[in-house]
């Protein structure tokens, strides 16, 4: 069964830092299955936050600068690694997978696989 687990979420001050980590089990990531990084927070829309396939990626305006993806297939992971964090950061962050060939998928509605999110909480 292919199942993805997220981790790494908590509590951070405004300016901190957090490694979210997404880790795949039951098959092989490789590169040419995506994977994305969504968030949503209470009474919000499900928002892309970055994605990456075929070692293209992307992020959206709001994390640009800030948030950086990065993948270990040797580990089965994939990183999102966030700094400069600011409160309207705060959200339940997921990661999904798709097979997409020759593009980056950033619509939620383009994944098959989710994990079950990781709480994160920017506050003073």
């Amino acid at each position: 069964q292919r199942q993805l687990v997220e981790s790494g979420g908590g509590l951070v001050q405004p300016g901190g830092s957090l490694r979210l980590s997404c880790a795949a089990s039951g098959f092989t990531l490789q590169d040419y299955y995506a994977i994305g990084w969504f968030r949503q927070a209470p009474g919000k829309e499900r928002e892309g936050v970055s994605c990456i396939n075929e070692g293209r990626t992307y992020y959206a305006d709001s994390v640009k600068g800030r948030f950086t993806i990065s993948r270990d297939n040797a580990k089965n992971t994939v990183y999102l690694q966030m700094i400069s964090l600011k409160p309207e950061d705060t959200a339940t962050y997921y990661c999904a997978t798709t097979i997409r060939r020759g593009y980056v998928p950033i619509r939620s509605g383009d994944y098959d696989i989710w994990g079950q999110g990781t709480q994160v909480t920017v506050s003073s």
